[in-house]
């Protein structure tokens, strides 16, 4: 049924932009239905409610994709859909701040849209997420266009940041456009892909002034793109063409020496910095011992990062070890050991996924050359059972840090909580019944991305995400999905978050400490 399932989206997606259709339904098998029959009012009696700060027993009463109360014993007429989560968890439905949908990279496209990628997340407890707007061909509002039309698709709700590749006149300028105007409050720097994305360290200084300015955060990809491109032909003069090669030539030294140049060169700017996808012991340490001294700084890892090994890429079979290629490259054992214990005291605030997937076809590019291997790996779907498994049920962290990390850090970080990332009145209904007791198995066979490959096969785990509301509408129970195409909101994303309180401050004393113009006597000549 469930490859039937998967099909009939198949046609549906491909089909839908020729016929004009508004929605991609699949209504005999619940794919989905139209959007009026999904919107309901909502009581979720008897459950914990988990936010980030405190849990407590109560009630949830959802109307027109909005919490209106939440108490217990909430007493409701007629025409309410009543769903019972005694003894389960209600929690704030996750949000990734890591993802590439429909990008365009290393001569392909990723392979999950901003529907299908989208159909996944709710599928496993995500109900926004964050992509990366690419520019076209340097220009902001190009790229910004694109990726609107590209989102046109979308069945939950998303935001943006956006990538800066190269720096002239009119990006300053366009840059406070997407400020001001189209509701983007972040953009990345690649320090890695040198000849195609990869920035001078005189435009990252360029680029954290500017984002400084206008109150947007800074977000770094820290590989010391240089010696990347040296390590990869070292690789291949050691006729080391297969996917090992990818790790051997990147390795930990390098993302920590671009973490620690990102990190002094946002402390010389006084701008916040986060950087994304921390997959080494490397970096995390040097995101330590930058917050330890003060500095603003946001480390993310992933959960690729958090729960998987580099032995997978010395697989014999390409295939297989070709699907674990992203970058930074998964680590040696320890490293992410290391990054869960960060993750559970607070250094790495939030777990993102770098949702990037290529299927088998695609990741086949590089066969004879593991630079041509599309990098990126899937996890919308898996982040919140994987984190709950690995965190939760190992004893590293509570069910309310476990909000935190999957939702409420990233609502604070982008500035749109409590509307998103809380289960409070006047929250969106973005919201998850999760069963602690319940289990989980990931399999390709059965996931929602439209990847024939999970980096993440057979792994099986406790604590099930089993129903998914997004925007007031229940989009997965009984294990069924029911998502409608088109009825996802961008979310705008104010500047000026946390981090930048009493930034001016620093920057007073700083100027104040300088004891500058100095009188001096100019000597008699």
């Amino acid at each position: 049924m469930r490859h039937l399932r998967s099909l009939i989206l198949l046609f549906s997606i491909f089909l839908s932009p020729l016929f004009g259709l508004s929605q991609i339904c699949e209504s005999g098998l619940e794919y989905c239905e139209s959007e009026s029959d999904l919107a309901s009012k909502i009581l979720i009696k008897g459950g914990t409610v988990v936010n980030a700060d405190r849990q407590e027993i109560a009630d949830v009463y959802v109307e027109d994709g909005v919490i209106v109360a939440v108490r217990p014993n909430i007493k409701v007429g007629d025409g309410v859909r009543i769903v019972d989560a005694t003894g389960k968890f209600v929690m704030p439905g996750g949000i990734d701040p890591h993802t590439h949908l429909a990008m365009e990279f290393m001569g392909t496209e990723t392979i999950d849209n901003f529907f299908t990628g989208q159909a996944a997340a709710l599928a496993g407890g995500t109900t926004m997420h964050i992509d990366f707007v690419i520019p076209v061909n340097g220009s902001l509002l190009k790229g910004y266009e694109a990726y609107v039309e590209k989102a046109n698709l979308s069945c939950m709700d998303y935001g943006f940041h956006m990538a800066i590749t190269k720096w002239d006149d009119d990006v300053p300028k366009e840059m406070e456009i997407m400020v001001k105007e189209k509701g983007i409050n972040s953009f990345k720097f690649f320090m890695a892909y040198k000849g195609s994305l990869m920035i001078s360290d005189e435009l990252l200084l360029e680029g954290l002034k500017m984002c400084k300015s206008l109150g947007a955060l800074a977000m770094v990809h820290a590989e010391n793109g240089d010696a990347v491109f040296e390590g990869q032909k070292r690789m291949i003069q050691l006729g080391i063409t297969g996917p090992e090669g990818h790790a051997l030539s990147r390795p930990p030294v390098l993302e920590g020496e671009a973490t620690s140049r990102a990190i002094r060169l946002a402390a010389f700017v006084n701008a916040p910095l986060y950087v994304v996808h921390v997959m080494s012991t490397d970096a995390m340490e040097e995101i330590a011992r930058a917050q330890k001294s003060g500095q603003r700084v946001i480390g993310e890892p992933v959960v690729s990062g958090l729960i998987l090994d580099d032995s997978v890429l010395w697989d014999p079979d390409f295939i297989t070890a070709a699907k674990f290629v992203m970058s930074p490259p998964i680590r040696a054992v320890g490293h992410g050991k290391t990054l869960q214990a960060a993750l559970s005291t607070g250094i790495l605030k939030l777990v993102g996924t770098d949702h990037c997937t290529f299927n088998s076809t695609q990741k086949s590019f590089g066969i004879d050359d593991f630079r041509k291997i599309p990098n990126g790996v899937n996890g919308l779907e898996e982040r919140m059972h994987l984190v709950w498994d690995a965190m939760v049920e190992s004893g590293q962290m509570s069910a309310t840090d476990y909000v935190r990390v999957t939702s409420t850090e990233c609502a604070k970080l982008f500035n749109i909580y409590p509307r998103k990332g809380a289960i409070l009145a006047g929250s969106d209904a973005d919201i998850i019944i999760f069963n602690p007791n319940s289990t989980f198995h990931i399999s390709a066979q059965s996931h929602h991305s439209r990847s024939d490959t999970n980096v993440y096969e057979g792994r099986s785990g406790k604590g099930k995400v089993e129903v998914t509301i997004a925007g007031g509408r229940i989009v997965w129970e009984n294990e069924e999905l029911k998502v409608v195409s088109g009825s996802g909101k961008y979310i705008t994303m104010p500047p000026f978050n946390y981090l930048y309180h009493g930034i001016d401050k620093a920057d007073a004393k700083y100027l104040a400490s300088l004891k500058t113009p100095v009188n001096r006597i100019r000597p008699s000549i």
